[in-house]
């Protein structure tokens, strides 16, 4: 209704309808404010929803990296065991001939190729003799009376060890000077 038709009308007409304005007004502002409220409970559900979805995601990433790495670890592992045992007769080979011959310098050479393809998988030897025994890194099976000698030091290797990282792949058998 416009101003000049309110103007025309009787005042009790016009006292119910702003009777009716008054009422419909806070009914609408509260309906008005229950959507707001719920959007923003809505809103706020669905932020925490993402949230926790962004941290599983990123604690998904983290221990499936760290899964791949110990997977990776462990197979480069198995892998070299199988091998150890080629080494250990080339070593013996090495060992059993001149060391001014041609098989020598040619066993040399094949040792040279194992290490280098070691190394490139991160598989480094254990270093025993003269240093201290470690049971982490060693294992005794033969203990000798030298007084030339610190005590509990290695004096021969027998057969050498390795690792890949902090975890030993094999064990170096020596002989210990108590």
């Amino acid at each position: 209704m416009s101003k000049k038709e309110k103007e025309n009308l009787p005042e009790e007409e016009t006292a119910k309808e702003t009777e009716t304005e008054e009422i419909e007004a806070p009914e609408e502002k509260d309906e008005k404010d229950e959507t707001i409220e719920a959007l923003q409970a809505t809103v706020l559900e669905l932020k925490d929803y993402l949230a926790r979805n962004v941290a599983e995601y990123e604690n998904y990433r983290k221990r499936t990296a760290k899964e791949k790495e110990q997977l990776y670890g462990s197979i480069t592992a198995d892998v070299v065991t199988e091998f150890l045992p080629v080494l250990d007769s080339l070593d013996r080979a090495i060992s059993l001939t001149e060391k001014d011959s041609k098989a020598h310098e040619g066993l040399m050479m094949m040792h040279d190729q194992f290490m280098k393809a070691f190394e490139k998988l991160n598989v480094e030897p254990i270093e025993a003799v003269g240093e201290e025994f470690d049971p982490n890194m060693h294992n005794a099976v033969m203990h000798v009376e030298d007084d030339s000698v610190a005590s509990n030091t290695i004096v021969e290797e027998f057969a050498k060890g390795y690792k890949v990282g902090d975890r030993v792949i094999r064990y170096s058998m020596v002989k210990v000077a108590n």
